[in-house]
């Protein structure tokens, strides 16, 4: 009987280790995705914002049909922002944003998440495109919002 009570100690031992490895790798799964998730709202958020920039007169503090001169602070991005030249950058939790290129009817959000490969936090972190990592990139319109190349139109 000692011997059959041993073997399954040892066999409830090894499928609660397999079960509590199983957890821990869907649990960071969970997290990376929770965090691109909450980029691709700040995108959006950013991407509603600017909108908003672009229809607004200038002497209210808008673009007045253009996208032109938009920045993070314009646009009241909860966030930290650098402007150690070009492209403006914000950084929160989430990850870092870049505006990479401005039209008068465009601009393009490059977006590094926190969870990529690559990421280090501080006030303004850097990530290597090439490491790997995941860049999210949305273009943004005046009625046309795209990310990673799904077009959403917005308004008429």
């Amino acid at each position: 009987m000692g011997q059959q009570q041993l073997l399954l100690v040892i066999l409830v031992t090894i499928i609660v280790g397999i079960a509590t490895v199983v957890a821990i790798n869907t649990f960071g799964s969970a997290a990376d995705q929770a965090n691109i998730d909450a980029v691709n709202n700040d995108i959006a958020a950013l991407a509603s914002a600017a909108q908003g920039y672009y229809m607004r007169p200038t002497m209210l503090g808008g673009g007045s049909r253009s996208f032109s001169g938009i920045t993070f602070e314009g646009l009241a991005f909860p966030a930290t922002y650098t402007d150690n030249g070009t492209p403006p950058t914000a950084v929160n939790e989430n990850g870092r944003y870049e505006i990479v290129s401005i039209g008068d009817d465009a601009f393009t959000i490059n977006a590094y998440p926190a969870s990529s490969e690559g990421y280090t936090p501080g006030d303004d972190p850097l990530v290597d495109p090439s490491s790997g990592g995941d860049v999210r990139t949305a273009g943004v319109g005046p009625n046309t919002f795209e990310i990673g190349g799904t077009a959403a139109t917005v308004g008429s």
